[in-house]
């Protein structure tokens, strides 16, 4: 099996007004989003190519809003490391938009 090309986990998963798992996975492989609770089983899955995800304006550094298979779920990607600097790329967010973009490029 090859390696995913993003993985997060302790991912807080929450589809609006509710929160899902508070330690959910967010895997990125073969060409697939899957969203997982912390037992492992299946949230959500689709191919990245029909996700849609981004960060709104008021969202904080370490939250993304993705749409999978028409809906919404807001993804709360904590980095173990707190102290780094505010650059939207370091955070783990900004990791997982840009490994979806270029997940979605390959397909």
């Amino acid at each position: 099996m090859a390696e995913p090309e993003f993985s997060a986990r302790g991912v807080r998963i929450a589809r609006w007004p509710r929160s899902l798992t508070r330690a959910g996975e967010v895997r990125i492989e073969d060409g697939r989003l899957a969203l997982l609770t912390s037992y492992g089983s299946e949230i959500d899955s689709a191919p990245v190519t029909a996700v849609r995800a981004g960060r709104p304006w008021f969202a904080k550094a370490d939250e993304t809003v993705a749409t999978v298979n028409g809906t919404r779920y807001r993804l709360t990607l904590r980095d173990g490391d707190r102290d780094r600097d505010h650059d939207s790329e370091s955070h783990a967010s900004g990791r997982f938009l840009a490994a979806l973009k270029k997940a979605a490029r390959r397909s």
